[in-house]
């Protein structure tokens, strides 16, 4: 597969020797932002140094000030020598959290330092690139990025590319469908026997089976699909893609391109 620009790999605090030996820049899962606010960071037997800090707000809770927040960001990049922050803030914005991040998006490029953030702030932060998740059950991967690039412009983007395998209920009622592991998965094509098809919009593989009077739609994702995800980026102008290692380290000589380091 031709590469993008620059892959990166998300990884968890437990997971980093093995992700390490791949060559590529690391994005550390772990931080969060938590009640203060305060910045916290995971135990873990390997304390990471290097590549990008990743926090999560899953357990911010409250008000505060922003400043106090971004000084801690700013001074655990500089005693781990971190080149950037991402912010991945999955939960409802607030104006909290718009105002660390667009904080965070001035100071970090006043250091030389990358700032990422989810794609809700990425009016908040107009200094910062803006992170748009490949996965969807609906509509076209194309059309999603092309709307994105004409919002904050292709060159402020960056995917995510996560593992998609759901299974949903037809009709869906609000969209969501209940996640699969691989062994589930696997089963379940197993059981039905059903054909599997490929959704040039999606970007991504699909089956469907009957169970009683229900109809049901599978979703799911392998090496082929992901690298057509990355592909569809690449020729948007979208340079840049965190692969999160937990969901997609088997898949990793497919998408990289070789194996891994000994």
């Amino acid at each position: 597969m031709e590469q993008m620009e620059r892959l990166i790999l998300a990884v968890p605090p437990g997971q980093l020797t093995a992700a390490g030996g791949w060559g590529l820049p690391l994005a550390h899962l772990a931080y969060r932002a938590g009640s203060g606010p305060h910045l916290f960071r995971a135990n873990a037997p390997v304390a990471p140094r290097g590549g990008l800090m990743v926090i999560d707000d899953a357990r911010l809770t409250g008000g505060g000030e922003a400043e106090g927040f971004c000084n801690e960001v700013l001074r655990e990049c500089a005693a781990r020598r971190f080149t950037g922050v991402v912010c991945r803030f999955l939960t409802r914005p607030t104006s909290l959290m718009e105002d660390i991040t667009g904080k965070l998006g001035e100071l970090c490029r006043g250091r030389g330092l990358a700032c990422y953030v989810s794609e809700p702030y990425g009016i908040s932060a107009p200094q910062a690139k803006v992170i748009i998740p490949t996965a969807l059950s609906g509509g076209s991967l194309r059309g999603r990025l092309e709307e994105a690039a004409n919002r904050f412009g292709a060159g402020r983007l960056a995917v995510w590319a996560d593992r998609v395998a759901e299974d949903f209920l037809l009709p869906s009622p609000n969209g969501a469908g209940a996640p699969l592991t691989a062994e589930e998965l696997k089963k379940r094509r197993e059981a039905c026997g059903a054909n599997v098809f490929f959704s040039d919009e999606l970007c991504a593989h699909y089956f469907t089976y009957m169970a009683g009077e229900n109809g049901h739609f599978v979703l799911f994702d392998d090496a082929g699909s992901i690298q057509k995800k990355l592909r569809v980026a690449k020729s948007l102008g979208i340079e840049t893609a965190f692969l999160p290692y937990g969901e997609l380290h088997d898949l990793l000589e497919a998408l990289v391109g070789k194996g891994k380091a000994e």
